[in-house]
């Protein structure tokens, strides 16, 4: 396939872009653990890097067309007057989903390797720098999961890490097509989760983040001893651990015996990523959700009761198909009385694949967005609301260095606050102590801001 003798890969550096959610964000930490393993060294600068990955994302139209576009653009080092690139890879869900497309109208790309075969990445480099391979895309049905045993570079900052339990999902949601992109569910076992947790702790590592497409499915693959019960009890026994946050959870699956662990738990923290979509009982049923609103609202109101305090993250629907104006005021009162701390706001979008697809009527794409901002300023009264019960309060907060804007504040999150996607504690008085990335403080919470916290140190 390859004829030009410039093909050979001399310095082994590589350039790494990775889209989309913290799960694709292990899968490239498990590729760049394997590539370092074959003498691959990581250059921040793409000009300098002979071998380019981008891990896609092709969730939804936004994240397709950032994928596309990232993918073009890495593309021009592939020219000599402007870079080094030998190799331009694609992987992830867009490379599982549009493997044919991407090779029919993107010449440019070498090698297309789908989600379940990321960890062959260093064997298919060798195979196409030996001129060897005899086709570029390398896509099957996904049955790879990592384990401990698997090399990982953890890019996130060293104290943090994400943690994924398990992969694919069974659930079939209408609207989603990640059960085609990342296969049926396949869990990890308990014993090699913790061994993993081990490994990333021995580095640093203080806070670990649950995530899978299903947490709430995990382990119904595997025998009895193996449940998230018997995960976070686990979890509790690794030295140097501080907090274990649980991602994906669906509210029709949480159990007594879970509550209880967040509730009685040291490390377990008192959060919970729940995604409900909507509160109508007529879209959810649409969306086949095995759940009701009425029932969501009851897990909350007892998550709330046995834990007091609880910080609640979820993600809806906007303008799913036949979204009534009745459903959307259900909705909206449902926002309204769940009073979550967090909440992702998605504007539903067609997916082809999907059942929603060809479900109608669809919602005109202007009353999706009038629809999107009545809940977003919604949700930011909640938020200032919930987050004002902070004030004068002390809590802990996980270091994580300087303020962007100005190097006299610092900033860090408390265990309500999930990398990336929360907000923050910003610190504007460090009374003259001595404070490095990493440490848990304690920190009097002063001031409230629309998504931030503003505090000193105690």
């Amino acid at each position: 396939m390859q004829t030009d003798s410039n093909k050979f890969f001399n310095a082994k550096t590589v350039f790494f872009t990775s889209l989309g959610c913290s799960k694709n964000l292990v899968d490239s930490q498990v590729m760049l653990g394997y590539m370092g393993l074959d003498g691959f060294v990581v250059t921040p600068e793409a000009n300098e890097a002979e071998v380019i990955v981008v891990n896609t994302c092709s969730f939804i139209d936004a994240s397709k067309r950032e994928s596309v576009e990232t993918i073009l653009d890495l593309a021009d080092f592939k020219n000599p007057d402007v870079g080094n690139c030998k190799a331009l890879v694609v992987s992830g869900c867009m490379a599982q989903r549009y493997s044919q497309q991407l090779e029919e109208e993107l010449p440019e790309v070498d090698l297309i390797i789908g989600t379940g075969e990321y960890n062959k990445i260093t064997m298919l480099l060798k195979a196409f720098e030996d001129r060897t391979l005899e086709k570029k895309s390398f896509v099957e049905i996904p049955k790879f999961i990592h384990t401990e045993y698997d090399p990982r570079l953890n890019t996130s900052p060293f104290y943090t890490a994400w943690l994924k339990i398990s992969e694919g999902c069974n659930r079939n949601c209408t609207f989603c097509i990640i059960p085609k992109l990342r296969g049926k569910l396949r869990s990890r076992t308990v014993e090699s989760l913790v061994k993993e947790a081990e490994n990333l702790a021995s580095t640093g590592v203080r806070e670990l983040n649950l995530i899978s497409q299903d947490l709430s499915d995990y382990g119904v693959d595997l025998d009895e001893n193996n449940n998230l019960f018997q995960l976070l009890t686990g979890l509790e026994t690794v030295s140097g651990v501080d907090w274990v946050r649980l991602f994906y959870f669906y509210p029709d699956e949480l159990t007594d015996e879970v509550i209880e662990k967040m509730a009685t738990s040291d490390k377990v923290c008192k959060y919970l990523d729940m995604p409900v979509q909507h509160f109508s009982d007529a879209v959810l049923k649409r969306m086949n959700r095995k759940i009701t609103g009425e029932k969501i609202h009851e897990r909350i109101s007892k998550l709330r009761e046995r834990i007091p305090g609880i910080v609640l993250r979820t993600s809806i629907i906007v303008g799913f198909p036949g979204e009534t104006e009745e459903d959307f005021e259900l909705l909206l009162e449902g926002i309204k009385k769940a009073k979550f701390n967090h909440l992702g706001i998605f504007r539903y979008s067609d997916e082809e694949g999907t059942p929603a697809f060809k479900l109608q009527p669809k919602v005109p794409q202007d009353v999706i967005d009038e629809r999107f901002d009545i809940l977003f300023e919604t949700q930011k009264e909640i938020v200032r609301e919930l987050n004002s019960e902070f004030l004068g309060k002390k809590i802990k907060v996980l270091i994580e260095g300087e303020h962007e804007e100005t190097e006299l504040l610092i900033q860090g999150r408390h265990e309500g606050q999930a990398p990336d996607i929360d907000g923050k504690v910003i610190i504007n008085d460090l009374s003259d102590r001595d404070v490095k990335i990493g440490d848990l403080v304690e920190v009097e919470i002063t001031e409230v801001l629309d998504y931030d916290l503003v505090g000193k140190l105690v």
